[in-house]
């Protein structure tokens, strides 16, 4: 195998494991409740890895003010449609730790967290899960011509023996307990989706916009919040929250919360997506996403 692809593996898996469960488990809180995760910089020409704590972007704030006359969410519309130009354009792959809270039938999911590497052309993902089932591993490459490609997998615990299997990402046993498949994971298919989203809902009312400035992890964001007061058919949510870095122009957390029950009680939570410590262009090639990779599924 590629000794550097070898080496950027080990790095980042050994950082990701190291991170206290504590922080993991935590949820993402008010810039003056953070922790600060420590974010690696890859040594790879001696194998050693250093480590920093990420400082808050100096850029400013993300403009989505909108023009006299035009939708509320028309400029993150825009925004995100030019989001995803410049992702095709000037972001080949990325790692990051992801934070995903899904509510399936009724019932939020245990918070998963895992170290993931993707790469946008072909599209493929490789997933190292930390919690709830730490060990368990999968990967996904697009076939020709952008065609679904199979989900390979390796479960963990006493599972871990029947070793890794293929899956069509779409089926019964890869969705179980997932709302999305796994084509529909990362940074620019969350802009896609922001995009399709904000522009359904221009085109009707009751929308409330509210743009601050928040942080995720330290990284200052500029952060929009859309709330539809009432229940319609023609919206998803009651209330959406994206979390834009304001140095990367990426969205690093998305949070959706229904509509509350009883009057008065707080939304609950439908979906939420946190993006930590992304780390771009890292020269990902197929091993980084082949199945009989050696650093994978051991």
């Amino acid at each position: 195998m590629n000794c550097k692809v070898s080496s950027l593996f080990c790095a980042n898996l050994l950082l990701a494991l190291s991170y206290p469960a504590s922080i993991l488990q935590a949820q993402v809180a008010p810039p003056q409740e953070e922790a600060q995760l420590v974010e690696p910089i890859h040594r790879v020409e001696n194998q050693q890895v250093a480590a920093r704590i990420a400082p808050p972007a100096t850029v400013g704030p993300i403009d989505l003010q909108p023009q006299p006359g035009e939708h509320p969410l028309m400029p993150a519309v825009r925004m995100a449609k030019d989001g995803v130009a410049r992702i095709d354009a000037t972001i080949a792959d990325y790692s990051a730790m992801l934070i995903k809270e899904e509510r399936i039938d009724g019932t939020l999911n245990p918070k998963e967290v895992a170290f993931i590497k993707v790469r946008h052309q072909p599209f493929s993902v490789y997933c190292y899960f930390l919690q709830p089932h730490k060990g368990r591993e999968c990967l996904y490459m697009d076939g020709p011509n952008a065609a679904k490609g199979l989900l390979v997998a390796r479960d963990c615990g006493f599972r871990k023996r029947l070793g890794k299997f293929e899956l069509d990402p779409e089926g019964r046993l890869a969705m179980a307990g997932q709302k999305y498949p796994i084509m529909k994971l990362g940074v620019r298919n969350l802009m896609s989706e922001l995009a399709v989203v904000g522009l359904n809902d221009t085109q009707f009312g009751e929308c409330e916009v509210q743009v601050k400035q928040s942080a995720i992890n330290g990284r200052a964001c500029t952060l929009l919040e859309v709330v539809h007061p009432i229940p319609r058919q023609n919206f998803r949510f009651h209330k959406a929250e994206i979390f834009m870095d304001n140095e990367l122009k990426l969205p690093i957390r998305f949070a959706a919360y229904m509509w509350p029950a009883n009057p008065g009680e707080q939304p609950p939570l439908e979906e939420a997506y946190t993006y930590l410590n992304i780390k771009l262009n890292n020269g990902y090639t197929d091993a980084d996403f082949d199945k009989n990779n050696v650093e994978y599924f051991k």
